[in-house]
């Protein structure tokens, strides 16, 4: 396991204060890093030590049980800085969300306390082999092919409780091999998603997906460096491959009470993208702003001594500048819906909901809804600032020198990870039919 000592944060005042000073620290050797390829190990084990990645555990757990809202936040504000270390710990809130919502008692005890000590959490989620990105070939399957069955057979006084523990004792095998493995590198605990593969029943499970929490030193697990994407180059997104990986079913959560209802688990994660994205439209803003000032020449027909008071760059900046503030002002108010879908009191709403008894939007469905609205806001500010930067900054912007061309990596890359265009389909969708977004865990 990571070895720190993990600071407790228990306000969101103090969070963000901590995620700025941590991000003044990220950013100076930002450049250098995505040049070098330098991976942050040691960047990411002062965030572990900041205490901001338990921000999340919930207070009955002895974590501060911060909001969404502050968690987009704080990632909002470590991606101006460099987005590479903001999005490594994407997955690690994804699926501390994951075991609050669908975890037993005894998993959220063990892993929220691993994460109160400075444990790191990364997905081991996406494939390439199957017709699409929904496609799971990663199975789960009993190790030995022992039934509850072949028990009651053999011994007839075999109670139920009896039955119900050596379904408890089970152990399962992981085999598959998984591809964008975002952290996996500097991870203490690897989240598996797989397909139960158990035909006949005998499992124990219900069919479906189950998400295998997995330590990275485990035997049979490999974590393989070979991340080679022109962007986000540092986030440890390698392949990892699991060859009969043995786990116990108590390292198994269902995906299917989170992702089969509008509880938010979709739009959180959303919302953490869309935070990365508004980050980067930030950041790259601020060095085109610093560019032109310092280092550029006015064209001649500005008639003017400085760049930035040529009147045409001063245009372009303010079109920047309000696309930076729309993508922000979105994200603070997807922030805001997501909070509303995961309070207590959400829970109540959707048991009326699903029985029938209210025609109103979820306040999941709303979440979704607003959290798309801010992807799309910040997937275009993103890609379009990052890209301006040689429009204003002019022909020296585009020396090697510079290094400025990391913003638009990171922004083309990172926006690729789910199409806006479906966004525009699921909210149109809602406007014309009031038809809720699908339950997909990708909106």
């Amino acid at each position: 396991m990571t070895v720190v000592t993990a600071e407790r944060i228990t306000t969101a005042d103090q969070a963000v204060r901590i995620a700025t000073e941590l991000a003044e620290v990220f950013a100076a050797g930002a450049v250098e890093r995505d040049h070098s390829r330098r991976l942050p190990h040691e960047e990411l084990d002062q965030l572990s030590a900041s205490g901001l990645l338990a921000i999340t555990v919930p207070a009955e757990f002895g974590g501060a049980d911060l909001p969404p809202s502050v968690v987009a936040e704080v990632v909002r504000i470590l991606a101006v800085a460099d987005p590479n270390i903001a999005q490594v710990p994407h997955s690690h809130f994804v699926y501390l969300n994951l075991l609050r919502l669908a975890g037993t008692r005894a998993q959220r005890h063990d892993y929220f306390g691993k994460v109160l000590a400075g444990a790191r959490i990364a997905n081991a989620q996406s494939e390439r082999g199957g017709a699409t990105v929904a496609d799971i070939s990663t199975v789960l399957r009993l190790e030995h092919d022992t039934t509850v069955a072949d028990a009651e057979s053999s011994q007839d006084d075999v109670t139920g409780d009896a039955v119900s523990a050596r379904i408890e004792a089970r152990r399962f095998v992981v085999e598959g091999t998984k591809y964008y493995c975002t952290g996996s590198l500097f991870a203490d605990v690897l989240a598996v998603l797989t397909r139960l593969d158990d035909p006949q029943g005998i499992s124990g499970l219900e069919p479906g997906e189950y998400v295998a929490f997995v330590p990275a030193l485990e035997p049979g697990v490999r974590i393989v460096d070979d991340w080679d994407a022109l962007g986000q180059r540092t986030t440890g997104s390698g392949t990892v491959e699991f060859a009969a990986v043995k786990v116990g079913r108590e390292q198994l959560v269902s995906r299917a009470s989170a992702v089969n209802a509008p509880t938010g688990y979709g739009a959180f994660a959303q919302l953490l993208h869309a935070a990365i994205d508004a980050g980067i439209a930030r950041g790259a803003l601020e060095a085109a702003a610093e560019f032109v000032r310092t280092r550029s020449r006015p064209w001649f027909e500005a008639e003017v001594a400085h760049a930035a008071d040529d009147p045409l760059v001063v245009q372009r900046f303010g079109e920047l500048a309000v696309a930076v503030a729309a993508a922000e002002s979105t994200l603070i108010v997807a922030g805001a819906a997501v909070d509303a879908a995961v309070r207590p009191t959400a829970v109540a709403d959707r048991a009326v909901a699903q029985d029938g008894h209210s025609d109103a939007p979820s306040d999941g469905a709303q979440a979704s809804i607003a959290v798309a609205t801010a992807k799309i806001l910040a997937d275009r500010a993103s890609n379009e600032v990052s890209a301006a930067i040689f429009e204003v900054g002019g022909t020296r912007s585009a020396a090697a020198e510079h290094r400025l061309d990391h913003f638009w990596r990171n922004a083309r890359t990172h926006t690729l990870h789910d199409p806006v265009r479906w966004k525009y389909q699921h909210i149109g969708r809602a406007v014309l039919h009031n038809r809720p977004p699908p339950l997909h865990g990708v909106i």
